[in-house]
């Protein structure tokens, strides 16, 4: 692992220190057994910094909250969504004003499957 800031301009050479080798999977991935990988299509969580293309690394450990980022079933459909739940009522919201929340009723086949824990945006 590397324990240098990176500027944007020439690296320096002096500041190459080397600590060990990354494992990312030990860096991004706390419970191995209960994380999966989803790829996002679409563009309703552009607002959270989720875009078209982008991997997902989904932990079931984690525990959904207010507010949390989840991978869901909703009627036998995969959607990525924040989960709203506040006085009893529970919406899946998108971050693109062109979706509108989704209220989740009883009657609804839905589950939230795991938490997004990372993003890993391609440039």
């Amino acid at each position: 692992m590397f324990i240098v800031t990176v500027p944007a301009g020439f690296p320096s050479p002096a500041e190459d220190y080397v600590e060990g080798l990354l494992d990312l999977n030990r860096h991004l991935i706390p419970h191995p057994a209960a994380t999966f990988f989803v790829r996002v299509s679409g563009d309703s969580m552009i607002g959270a910094g989720i875009h078209n293309g982008d991997l997902l690394i989904v932990d079931r450990a984690v525990s959904a909250i207010h507010n949390s980022v989840v991978i869901a079933v909703l009627n036998g459909d995969l959607t990525v969504k924040r989960l709203y739940r506040s006085g009893g009522i529970l919406r899946l919201m998108s971050e693109n004003p062109a979706y509108p929340p989704i209220e989740i009723h009883p009657d609804m086949d839905f589950e939230v499957w795991g938490v997004v824990t990372k993003v890993i945006h391609f440039l």
